[in-house]
C-alpha cells in the first residue's frame, strides 16, 4: 500500500494507535493484527523513550472493527468520540467568553458608563 508521504503530513490524518483503541473500538492485539496482515498503515514513533504507533486515519484497517463489533457500534463510538469532542469546546468558548464579558464589564466601569 503506497500512500504517499502527503497523507503523513496532514493536518489530522494520522492517529495513535491509543486514540485509534478509543474512537474505534479495537484493541491493542487487533491493531497489530491489521498491520501484520497488511490492512493497516503505520510509522513507529517513540516519546521519552516511549513507543506508540502512528496510524493511517484512511486506511481500511480501522474498519476491521466495525466487522467484528458490528457497524453500529464503531458509528455509536465515533459519534460519542465526536460529542465529546464538541463539549470539551464549547466547555472552553463558554470560559473564553466569560473571560470576556469580565474584561468587558471592568472597561465599561473604567470609562465611568
Amino acid at each position: 500500500m503506497d500512500s504517499g508521504y502527503g497523507q503523513w503530513g496532514r493536518k489530522g490524518a494520522t492517529l495513535s494507535d491509543k486514540t485509534a483503541c478509543q474512537e474505534f473500538g479495537l484493541s491493542r492485539k487487533e491493531i497489530v493484527e491489521a498491520i501484520n496482515a497488511g490492512s493497516l498503515q503505520y510509522r513507529a514513533g517513540s516519546m521519552h523513550g516511549n513507543p506508540w504507533l502512528r496510524l493511517l486515519r484512511s486506511c481500511k484497517g480501522q474498519r476491521a472493527g466495525g466487522s467484528k463489533h458490528g457497524q453500529r457500534a464503531l458509528e455509536a463510538r465515533k459519534a460519542s468520540a465526536e460529542l465529546a469532542h464538541v463539549d470539551r469546546e464549547m466547555k472552553r468558548l463558554r470560559r473564553e467568553l466569560a473571560a470576556l464579558e469580565q474584561r468587558r464589564a471592568e472597561l465599561v466601569a473604567a470609562l465611568g458608563g
